[in-house]
């Protein structure tokens, strides 16, 4: 018996921009005629590569492009890519809610999807009936969906709405049920989207335990995909980048996590060339310069430390005028979130202004990190607001990389005291 749970061979997706279908009949003639002398789409040769940050000059994109990859039964798939990069279309064709426009898809088992809120739930029926209909349609029997009725409903935590119609529930409310009844009705493939980042943190944990409980004490295949990357790293065991719709990178969730990260790091300085008004910003604020660099010596490391500096042009007089600094690292974790008053008697004036903050030595782990900067007025009122300004990598000295990071987000050098007793 063959183990694996889905292989996927040369898988495309072609979408038409702008339109729904084709757009005209004749071109839906076009396509038919050549899909019946076995020709390929006459589209799909002028069809783009899936890079959302440059416009191109065809009608016609690749969400995705030449996929190809195994599941083994059992594994847990982490799926990753930036945001366009053509993970939810490969969930979405996986559930068979959309075909692909070229490609094989073999998959063996029962599939239940989570890839947004309200997946498969009808809102005019009670969480009661949607949890039967949801079993019906996976193919279970109504004894063996009442056999785990009440498991669902415990972990979901909706038990005083359970027969009210879904249509009132939350955001929050609905998305812990849909998961509840796609990871209790017994799938053999269950694919979870980001839209586990709607419920809370103890939710969030709950769903983990689950899927990995799902996977490892009942064997059944889980494919995640998350921007969460200390998530994918505890939870599967291999790892999938995708990058403008085309295979990137398979390996271990560790492998597929580090090359993930190391392709996302960016300059660790801009520097705006050309006239005050055409910078970054708006009627506020004018972003010139964010430059990260070493506190000591010449490359940035964990010991090095780090000096963070930005330059901007500031519009607004008479204002009580400030600056915050946010530092997130690779698994999303927020380092901190600090910042200063550049002037706090009202008394700001249109002029440039240079922020320098300072990192000590020793303090942040080795890894690779990217800053954020929100301006602000009595740090209550936003001005003007980017995130993802600047990337920047700390090495660990000893071994002239970030691969081999210890645990933690700090990595302080502590004096510690030895006393024989």
């Amino acid at each position: 018996m063959s183990e694996v749970a889905i292989k996927v061979e040369n898988l495309s997706k072609l979408y038409a921009l702008g339109q729904i279908g084709t757009g005209t009949i004749s071109r839906d003639l076009e396509r038919w005629y050549a899909r019946i002398r076995g020709k390929e789409d006459p589209y799909a040769k002028i069809g783009q590569t899936n890079d959302r940050t440059t416009k191109g000059s065809s009608d016609f994109v690749w969400s995705l492009r030449d996929i190809n990859f195994e599941v083994q039964k059992g594994e847990v798939l982490g799926i990753i890519g930036r945001n366009g990069a053509g993970k939810s279309t490969l969930l979405k064709i996986l559930s068979k809610i959309t075909s692909p426009t070229t490609g094989k898809i073999s998959i063996d088992g029962r599939i239940a999807s989570l890839l947004e809120v309200g997946t498969g739930f009808h809102p005019e029926m009670t969480g009661r009936e949607n949890i039967f209909m949801n079993g019906a349609i996976l193919g279970m029997r109504k004894f063996e969906i009442q056999r785990k009725f009440d498991e669902i409903v415990d972990f979901a935590g909706v038990a005083a709405y359970i027969d009210t119609p879904v249509k009132r529930y939350s955001s929050g409310m609905y998305v812990r049920l849909a998961f509840a009844v796609a990871a209790f009705l017994e799938p053999e493939i269950l694919i979870v989207d980001e839209v586990l980042a709607v419920g809370d943190a103890e939710f969030q944990k709950k769903c983990i335990g689950r899927m990995k409980d799902v996977s490892v004490n009942d064997g059944r295949t889980v494919l995640f995909v998350s921007h969460n990357m200390a998530a994918v790293k505890s939870l599967c065991t291999k790892g999938l980048v995708l990058k403008n719709g085309t295979f990137d990178f398979y390996g271990t969730q560790y492998e597929a996590v580090d090359h993930y990260q190391s392709s996302q790091i960016a300059s660790s300085s801009f520097i705006h060339e050309g006239e005050i008004d055409s910078a970054p910003g708006n009627q506020n604020i004018r972003m010139l310069r964010f430059q990260a660099k070493p506190l000591n010596g010449e490359a940035l490391s964990i010991s090095s430390g780090v000096q963070f500096e930005v330059e901007f042009y500031n519009y607004k007089e008479n204002i009580n005028l400030d600056v915050t600094f946010e530092l997130v690292n690779m698994d999303e974790v927020i380092v901190f979130h600090h910042g200063a008053f550049v002037c706090s008697n009202k008394d700001s004036k249109k002029t440039t202004y240079k922020v320098i903050g300072k990192l000590p030595a020793n303090f942040l782990n080795a890894g690779n990190y990217r800053f954020n900067i929100i301006f602000g007025e009595n740090q209550r009122f936003g001005l003007y607001s980017k995130n993802d300004v600047i990337q920047f990598e700390l090495t660990n000295e000893s071994f002239g990389t970030n691969s081999k990071t210890l645990p933690g987000v700090v990595r302080p050098d502590i004096p510690y005291e030895i006393i024989n007793l």
